[in-house]
């Protein structure tokens, strides 16, 4: 399988993308220097080369709507390559987080019906392989408190807040929808 990777910057910091012809893949914040070595770890029996694919050209095109307020949705196919079955569920569960919502850890256990598992819950978020359009940066403690993100609580404050601005854009695309 030929994998293609490119880095995004992006108005909250550099992100690192990885698509196959068909998915996205990951995308992660470069904040660590052990990116390179994650990536290794994680896709190790594959060649990555550097270049864009329709996918990541497809995927940057959407951040960039996003981060200007035009997007509130991604219709981006995505494909995860590790986690566990657990995490999976989790990450498939982040999507149904709308624009501008949140939910604690406790929501997100609840939805896969495994309500004592709102740490895991955490932890899987954490193992997040496609920041922002899988929105773990919606998920916040049950006191409504941040709580954690791995690219970073300014970024998760930073999103959040990019969203409240841009709320009402949901509400406007749903009634021209309709």
């Amino acid at each position: 399988m030929l994998l293609c990777q490119t880095k995004y910057q992006s108005p909250v910091g550099e992100l690192q993308l990885i698509a196959d012809d068909n998915h996205l893949l990951l995308l992660k914040f470069l904040r660590s220097k052990n990116m390179e070595n994650f990536i290794n770890s994680k896709f190790s029996n594959h060649k990555i080369y550097n270049k864009k694919n329709d996918i990541l050209n497809h995927t940057i095109s959407q951040l960039s709507d996003y981060f200007s307020g035009e997007r509130t949705e991604f219709n981006i196919p995505l494909s995860f390559m590790y986690g566990t079955d657990f995490q999976i569920n989790v990450w498939k569960t982040l999507l149904s987080i709308k624009f501008g919502e949140t939910k604690s850890y406790l929501d997100i256990a609840r939805l896969i019906n495994n309500p004592f598992s709102y740490r895991a819950v955490g932890n899987a978020n954490n193992k997040n392989p496609i920041a922002i359009i899988i929105p773990c940066h919606r998920v916040v403690a049950n006191d409504a408190s941040l709580g954690g993100y791995g690219g970073g609580l300014e970024i998760k404050k930073n999103l959040l807040n990019l969203e409240s601005k841009n709320k009402h854009l949901g509400i406007l695309f749903s009634k021209m929808d309709n």
